[in-house]
This record gives C-alpha cells, sequence and structure tokens, in this order.
C-alpha cells in the first residue's frame, strides 16, 4: 500500500466511489500518450500516473471529460514548470472590498488582473480521485509495475497479467455548504456523523501595551496601529502548500518587525499601540480578518473599529523584481481628504524609513485597487487609511501563486552542500538578507507611525539570524533546534514531529485550544520575540493568577523549553510573560447559520474515513472467464453430489447389525 497526498475535495466535487476507484495503470511520458487511456486502449478505465510537468489545466481537463475511462489520477512531484498557478486569475473575487457598490469599475478585477497565471483547476470538478506521491521508493515500485506488465511495445498487445491501482478517498459530503451543513444538523442518533465541517483555525495576535481581554469594545481615548500578515495558503494537494512568497514572506517579516520594536517601544513607548494580527483562513475569502472584523464590530474584541488608526499589511514580499518595493492604496476611500492625508503620511513614514536600506519603496498608480489582501475586509466595514507592501507593481511577481511550487527552492534558498542541517540553520541566506531589509523599514515605519520618538528609529534593526532561521523551520525543516528551543513539551511537541516544514493549509475549525501547528509556531515565536522571561515555575506559569504581580487578564504565560546546557540532558525551561493570544478565526456564516451567506466564506470541507493506495495485478478477462466457469462448474457438482449423498444417505450410511450368537 501506497499513502498519497489527496487533493482538497471541497463541497463543489464529486466523492471517489466507496469501495474504491481501480483502474489499469498507465504511465504519461507525454501528452501525446493521452491517446491511450483516452480512447486507444482495450482495457479501461486507467489509473494515470503522470510527473507534475504534465500536471496541466489541458490534460486534466481531457482527462475529467473521459472520466468513464479514467478513474483516477496520480501525479509525482518532480520538477517546477517555468510557471503554474491552480488558483483564478482574481483571487477573493467576490468577498473583497471591490464590488459592484462600492465602485463597479474596480470589480472584478476589471482594471488589474492580479493572478494572469491563474487557470483555475483548484476550483474544478473532479469526478475520480487525484493523489500526490512523492518521488520515493514506492512511487518507483509502481513505476517498474507498468513497465513490467503494462508498457506497449512497437505496437504489440499487453501480456497479462497487467498491473492495476486502487485509491481510496471516499467522501460523505454532497452538494454544497448548505446541504451539507443542514444534513449535518439533522442527524438526531445519539452518535451524529458530521459529514462536512467550516475551514477556520485561530488568529494570532498581540498588542504591544496589552489591553483587559476580558473587557471587549470600545476603548476611550485609545489608537490602534494594525500591522497584518496572513498565515495561510493553498495547493491543489492538501499537505503541498507551502507559500513560500505567497504567505511566508509576509509573516516572517512582520515576526521580525516584531522583535525589532521590541526594545523601542518598551525604552520610549509610542502614543499609539500597535497590533501585530497574523490572520488565518485568508486565502479562502478572508476567514480570519473577516472574524475580526465582526467581532469589532459586535464588541466582541478588545477594540473596535473606532479604535483602528491605521493599518500596514505585509503581503508578498520575497521576489523582487529590482531594487523596489510598492505600497498600494485604495483610490476609493482616499477620496476623503482625512482618508488620504493619513495614507500620504503613512507612505512618507514607509519611504523615510529605507534610508541606508539597499531597496526604495514606491508608491503605485492612485487609480490602481489593492491587490487581494486582508485590509479589504476592513475597508469593507469602515474608510481606513491603509497600505499593502509588496514586491509587484500590478499584476504579483509569483509564478506559483497558490501552488505546490511556491516552496524554498521558489525563493531560492539554497546551502552550501557539505553543511549539516545545524549549520543550514544558522546559514544567512541572501533571502534572508533582504526580509531583514524590509523588517527594519516595517518596524521603523510602524514605530513612526505610532506616534514613537524620532530618535529612536535609527537603533531600530532587524535580526538577519532570527529571519534566516525562521525561514529555515518554515520552509526547510521545523523540526530544528531553535524551534525545540522556543516551543512547549506541553503543547507543541505534534508541530516538530516531521522534519518537513509545517502545514499551511487553515484545516477545518477544532474545538478551543487545538489550534493547528503552524498557529502554534508562530504564537509561542511571536511570544519569544516580544515577550519576557520571567522566573516563574512551571506550576506557577499554569496558575499566575495566584501571584501578586501576575495578571492573565493581560498576559498570556507560556512554559518554553529553553536550551540544553553542556554536559547536561535536560534542558532549562522558562515560562515567558506574553501578549499574544489565540482569537478565533472561523466565519460568522457558521455562527449566524447563513450557509449561502455572500458577504462571509462559506468553505466547508468533507469528512473522510481513510485515504490509501494499493497495487496489484489483474488477470486477463479470458482467464477470469475460465476461473468464473471453473468455480461454478464446481458449485453445482458439488450440490449434485450433497443431493446424491442426502437421497442415499439410508443406504450409503445403514450400520450392518452383528448376528445374536457372535463368538469371541
Amino acid at each position: 500500500n501506497s499513502q498519497g497526498a489527496p487533493v482538497i475535495f471541497f463541497l463543489s466535487c464529486v466523492s471517489a466511489s466507496i469501495s474504491g476507484d481501480t483502474g489499469v495503470i498507465h504511465v504519461l511520458e507525454s501528452e501525446a500518450d493521452l491517446e491511450w487511456p483516452l480512447s486507444k486502449g482495450p482495457n479501461p478505465p486507467y489509473m494515470v500516473l503522470l510527473e507534475s510537468s504534465l500536471f496541466t489545466k489541458s490534460i486534466m481537463m481531457k482527462m475529467k471529460n473521459a472520466s468513464s475511462r479514467v478513474a483516477g489520477v496520480v501525479v509525482v512531484q518532480k520538477t517546477s514548470p517555468p510557471e503554474f498557478s491552480p488558483h483564478t486569475t482574481c483571487p477573493n473575487e467576490n468577498t473583497g472590498v471591490y464590488t459592484e457598490t462600492y465602485d463597479h469599475n474596480l470589480a472584478h478585477c476589471n482594471t488589474t488582473v492580479w493572478n494572469p497565471r491563474g487557470n483555475g483547476l483548484s476550483y474544478e470538478e473532479f469526478d475520480s480521485p487525484v493523489f500526490s506521491l512523492k518521488e520515493d521508493n514506492e512511487t518507483e515500485v509502481i513505476k517498474q509495475c507498468y513497465f513490467d506488465h503494462n508498457r506497449v511495445v512497437n505496437g504489440s498487445g499487453l501480456q497479462y497479467p497487467l498491473c492495476a491501482m486502487q485509491l481510496f478517498s471516499h467522501m460523505h459530503a454532497v452538494t454544497d455548504t448548505a446541504t451539507c451543513m443542514r444534513r449535518s444538523s439533522m442527524d438526531f442518533s445519539t452518535s451524529p456523523v458530521m459529514v462536512c465541517d467550516p475551514l477556520g483555525g485561530y488568529n494570532v495576535c498581540a498588542f504591544i501595551r496589552p489591553y483587559n481581554s476580558t473587557a471587549f469594545g470600545h476603548k476611550e481615548n485609545e489608537s490602534v496601529v494594525i500591522a497584518a500578515a496572513r498565515l495561510d495558503s493553498r495547493a491543489f494537494f492538501l499537505e503541498d502548500s507551502t507559500g513560500a512568497e505567497g504567505s511566508v514572506s509576509g509573516f516572517v517579516t512582520l515576526l521580525a518587525a516584531a522583535q525589532a520594536l521590541r526594545e523601542a517601544t518598551q525604552e520610549a513607548p509610542p502614543t499609539r499601540n500597535i497590533l501585530f494580527a497574523f490572520f488565518h483562513g485568508e486565502v479562502f475569502d478572508y476567514i480570519g480578518s473577516s472574524r475580526m472584523v465582526y467581532d469589532m464590530k459586535n464588541n466582541m474584541f478588545v477594540i473596535d473599529l473606532d479604535n483602528v488608526h491605521s493599518i500596514l499589511e505585509i503581503g508578498q514580499v520575497a521576489v523582487r523584481s529590482g531594487t523596489n518595493l510598492f505600497l498600494h492604496s485604495d483610490p476609493v476611500s482616499r477620496r476623503n481628504n482625512t482618508v488620504h492625508d493619513e495614507v500620504t503620511n503613512l507612505v512618507k513614514n514607509l519611504q523615510s524609513s529605507t534610508a541606508g536600506l539597499n531597496f526604495s519603496l514606491v508608491e503605485t498608480d492612485f487609480s490602481q485597487p489593492l491587490p487581494p489582501s486582508s485590509f479589504q475586509r476592513l475597508l469593507r466595514a469602515r474608510a481606513i487609511p491603509g497600505i499593502v507592501l509588496a514586491d509587484h507593481q500590478t499584476d504579483i511577481n509569483n509564478r506559483y501563486y497558490e501552488s505546490f511550487y511556491d516552496n524554498a527552492a521558489h525563493l531560492n534558498l539554497t546551502y552550501p552542500s557539505n553543511l549539516s542541517p545545524e549549520e543550514q540553520l544558522e546559514f544567512v541566506t541572501d533571502t534572508a538578507k533582504s526580509l531583514t531589509e524590509v523588517a527594519t523599514a516595517v518596524a521603523r515605519a510602524l514605530f513612526k507611525q505610532a506616534g514613537g520618538n524620532n530618535s529612536q528609529v535609527n537603533k531600530i534593526n532587524a535580526d538577519p539570524k532570527t529571519v534566516t532561521q525562521m525561514l529555515y523551520g518554515f520552509l526547510v525543516r521545523s523540526n530544528n533546534s531553535w524551534f525545540q528551543v522556543l516551543g512547549s513539551s506541553l503543547r507543541c511537541v505534534f508541530c516538530l514531529s516531521e522534519p518537513n516544514p509545517p502545514q499551511y493549509y487553515v484545516g477545518v475549525a477544532k474545538s478551543s485550544h487545538q489550534a493547528n501547528a503552524l498557529t502554534y509556531l508562530v504564537q509561542y515565536l511571536l511570544a519569544n520575540l516580544t515577550g519576557t522571561a520571567t522566573n516563574l515555575t512551571q506550576s506557577q506559569c499554569k496558575k499566575p493568577d495566584e501571584l501578586p504581580n501576575e495578571s492573565t487578564y493581560l498576559y498570556s504565560y507560556l512554559w518554553v523549553q529553553g536550551v540544553v546546557p553542556p554536559n547536561s540532558t535536560q534542558r532549562e525551561s522558562f515560562c515567558v510573560r506574553t501578549a499574544v493570544r489565540l482569537v478565533k478565526a472561523v466565519s460568522p456564516a457558521f455562527d449566524l447559520g447563513d450557509y449561502i451567506s455572500k458577504e462571509y466564506s462559506t468553505w466547508t470541507k468533507s469528512q473522510w474515513k481513510f485515504i490509501k493506495a494499493r497495487i496489484f495485478l489483474v488477470a486477463s478477462r479470458d482467464l477470469e472467464m475460465l476461473t468464473l466457469g471453473v468455480g461454478v462448474a464446481v458449485l453445482f457438482t458439488s450440490l449434485l453430489v450433497t443431493y446424491f449423498v442426502r437421497t442415499k444417505a439410508d443406504v450409503l450410511f445403514s450400520s450392518v447389525r452383528e448376528p445374536n450368537n457372535a463368538a469371541y
């Protein structure tokens, strides 16, 4: 059996057969080979195995349209094509701020097509399962089975037995979110079965000056600058969404900026507060940001929208085409003079913060709308001054937007071959140096925007070592010594159980205190980079309210593993006092029961039993019919023998009586 990463089948897709889908294996070596499984091959249905270079929209659509002859598809990840984006050309088209009522000229990406490479493959409906396999020994076994039994040579006929594959990925959900959620709620059994779950998770939030976490709503005389980035990404295959440029470049930059601000904000606190917000579920119609805005509007967050002074969002910033990064703003809200003036001030703060750095910040054309960004959800609620920082002036530079090719290699995150994993962790790459400069500019600009003292600005510098360690941990190997030092032995062990990067797909909404690995990693990193190490014991860290100068209303307390000293096997663990909190990131549509909402995200994911694959040999149809015929003949023969024995049982099994005068 071979385990694979399945395609994310959302409710627009038809699930695979409950008993699995079976087909004769055909390895696709070029697009011309499609003729065999689609029309020529005499043994349909086929299970098509293809390398990632052939995983294109045209090939997949041809197989989709011949679903009676194609039982499934297995994609073997290998080399990266020049470009590939299975997302749409206009991401989050219907849930951003640019609607017909806001400005019809800017709606539906009319002026700027942000993702022109998008082919929409992730949004197609496939009747058959699509699996992903890594290039490893199991893949070679499948290929060898094909070459030994199935490959046509010089047009000669196939010789039995043939190599076949069976894929299991049956899902319970049907039709759409509204139908699925309704069926889940109508289950009156003692053990109800959920056939689908809402997507969602937790946002990671931290103020430089914490507020009472139980006091929701407006804060008098408080003004807050929001610094935002998104956490999640997606790809056609669930476990392969890494989002190196799409999400990691942005949130790593913001984490580094938060660390750079720590000393300056403690020595000379700015007049305005700063909220670091890392939104989850943004790829799926802005789940995290729309939830925060909803909570702000309904007094379920520690501040409200009136407290928001401005916003700076860090978008995709790692793939520059030159020495410039670009500042995007909203042309509609800037028609208001007050908003326009504040945006102009934010632009000046950003541009002046690049002094001494090796790049410049350039403002885009006023008539151009914002790129896909969390900022759009705040603008839907209120005209707020803000900027989205990105490495693209018009359409995005990311050639692999929301695909499994947007990985470490895409960011040229390469290391000398003679370095050990620990040495790679410490090796400062060119990408890390570049993002460190961006983080420095962001931190300085935030400090100015929050009203900080200009004398402190030049002291604010991001740390390249921290940036390179984060890039290595988030894109190469999460199970590394630095993440282990900063993580928790109690809560986040599962975060570091695999040598691979964490999963960036948001997943389904879980119960309280069950965030996914990525969320916990960002939470603990932000806590360590901005919090304070205390002398509390582990028991005190669990119940700090019992101590006179501690408060769980203002702070969170996290027990961190710490380092292992030389000549010791025990870690020097400690308790971190931090303003970092996890905040629910589930679409308000599911709280409201509005499963056909046009205002909020309604993405759900189907439940399934298990996912697996197996290969085996199948005999020819003639041999199968012969075996069946012999079996039927044996059956009828046994029935006749049984009938004969039963009718003659008194003769066959009668006992012979012994004579009375028998002598012994």
